[in-house]
């Protein structure tokens, strides 16, 4: 098959990852404010598209990192390479969300780039600094969250003892439209760059740009791809993140989303991916920890970790064996 339509193959293979995430990890941004009903799931997912969109157009730096921080060069990422690290990645996402369980999509993404670089180049390919840096990010930013979720919601607790529960309800509730627009903001902001760094480094591979920089109609593309998955919703998963960890109450839904939120922008702006999914959930197991440790759910909780550690060697896994079946068609 010529160049040209495996650039176009990867293109589309991206927006549909995209797509699929953006109904994936609609929870991440929606679930505690439909959990404590400071908003409609209708308009939760509305407010979610449209933030989605504009934070995916800010910044192209996460995108820079997954293009050229995972292997050596760039251009040893050919586009057979990167369809069947889309392939394992839309597998997994497709997978988890009929389970219903919360997984991190950049994960199973950067997953699959390493299994199939490695079953076509080697394990030398492989830029370990890169990866390890990236690894670090996506490990430690749940324990952060978990961590910082439980300081957030002990301050509030405090700020508030005073105020009677129906009142902190009430001015948690009118807050938390507020936060859980910064949450979907920073999810865009995050989640989005990692198709945008996929298809630049098949454009830079099938020589179509001459460098690692993210073309304006790829934002775009990506941004909106994201959006409308957003606006399909992904309410399996929105159960599980919502009401299964732990029983919110407004004010915890507003600790857990502005924690989520300071955590996922922030790695934005220092260009590390991080899992949206793997933060949030972070967040609402420290805002309930704050209650106390027995009123979060930690065998649900044990599930998701268990998913978690899973990912990346199960998509690895998928993304070397589709290379294979790949290299001999195309």
């Amino acid at each position: 098959m010529p160049d040209m339509y495996l650039v176009g193959l990867v293109i589309i293979l991206a927006l549909c990852f995209d797509f699929i995430n953006g109904f994936h990890d609609t929870a991440n941004a929606i679930a505690t404010c439909v959990a404590t009903r400071a908003l409609s799931p209708k308009i939760a997912i509305m407010m979610s598209a449209f933030l989605n969109f504009v934070g995916a157009m800010i910044s192209t730096g996460v995108a820079k990192t997954i293009g050229g921080e995972i292997v050596t060069s760039p251009h040893m990422v050919d586009s057979v390479v990167l369809i069947a690290a889309l392939a394992s990645a839309i597998f997994w996402n497709l997978f988890t969300w009929r389970i219903g369980m919360p997984s991190s999509s950049s994960h199973a993404l950067i997953g699959g780039v390493i299994g199939a670089v490695i079953i076509s180049y080697g394990t030398g390919a492989i830029h370990l600094a890169g990866v390890l840096t990236i690894v670090i990010g996506l490990v430690c930013s749940p324990i952060v969250a978990l961590g910082m979720g439980y300081i957030i919601m002990t301050l509030l607790y405090v700020l508030f003892r005073n105020v009677g529960k129906s009142r902190v309800n009430y001015i948690s509730r009118h807050i938390q439209m507020a936060s859980a627009a910064l949450m979907a903001f920073s999810h865009g902001s995050n989640d989005a760059q990692k198709s945008m760094g996929i298809i630049t480094l098949a454009l830079l591979s099938g020589g179509y740009i001459g460098a690692l920089e993210v073309p304006w109609e790829v934002k775009v593309a990506c941004a909106t791809a994201m959006c409308a998955g957003t606006s399909v919703g992904g309410w399996r998963i929105i159960r599980t993140v919502g009401n299964k960890i732990f029983r919110m109450q407004p004010v915890n839904g507003l600790a857990a989303d502005l924690n989520s939120s300071l955590i996922i922008f922030s790695a934005t702006m220092l260009h590390l991916p991080v899992s949206t999914t793997h933060v949030v959930t972070g967040s609402i197991m420290g805002v309930g920890w704050a209650k106390r440790f027995r009123a979060v759910h930690w065998s649900v909780a044990y599930q998701m970790v268990s998913a978690w550690v899973m990912t990346i060697p199960c998509t690895a896994a998928v993304g070397a064996l589709v290379y294979l079946l790949l290299r001999h068609t195309f």
